[in-house]
């Protein structure tokens, strides 16, 4: 049973991802040229069904909370199980068609912490189901519904190309920007010394 204190939190996430979901619709018009190239088209399809994934099943839970009696328990294990069918297809995609490169590799990331959070949550709606008196087992369901619009939201970032800056990233580039710093075009650093440790040799 869900409690009346936090029947609120549900009612606005079901709205919340409501216009998250329309806002994705959108997202996947404004990307639909990506979605249909040939080459690396199948990781930016994964993209866009693990955002709606993550928002449905957030949606659905909130909804079916807000519904007098115990239906938050039996939603949350279905959907969960219906989440972890789409990651073990996903997952599978990545790696028959080869696409677990370095952005392969922080998709299947991402994928693995929607399988987290679907476990967590089939786990905390059994509860539920056993327990309807259990509050704390709603609690952490809205702790997951939470969870599943950041991971929506990181999602449909990258669908529509998103400018990513990663600390890993900047720090390497800093650093190869420095090495190229001290030696100009002509190989020769400021002092006149090459790399070698050779003087240079006299013109004619």
């Amino acid at each position: 049973m869900v409690p009346e204190g936090i029947r609120d939190f549900f009612a606005a996430s079901a709205g919340v991802a409501g216009a998250l979901i329309g806002l994705l619709f959108v997202a996947i018009s404004v990307a639909v040229e990506r979605l249909k190239r040939e080459e690396g088209a199948q990781v930016h399809r994964i993209r866009a069904v693990a955002a709606l994934t993550a928002f449905t099943n957030a949606i659905a839970v909130s909804l079916f909370a807000l519904i007098p009696g115990e239906k938050i328990g039996i939603t949350s294990v279905v959907v969960a199980a219906t989440g972890l069918l789409f990651v073990a297809a996903s997952l599978s995609s990545l790696v028959r068609l080869h696409q677990l490169r370095w952005a392969g590799v922080r998709d299947a990331l991402f994928l693995l912490g929607l399988i987290v959070v679907f476990v967590l949550q089939m786990a905390e709606g059994l509860g539920v189901i056993a327990n309807p008196a259990n509050s704390g087992d709603v609690n952490t369901i809205a702790i997951l519904v939470v969870c599943c619009f950041l991971i929506g939201i990181a999602r449909a970032w990258e669908l529509i190309g998103g400018p990513s800056i990663g600390i890993a990233h900047e720090v390497t580039a800093l650093v190869r920007s420095h090495g190229r710093d001290g030696v100009p075009a002509d190989g020769v650093p400021a002092d006149g010394v090459p790399a070698d440790g050779q003087p240079p040799a006299p013109a004619g």
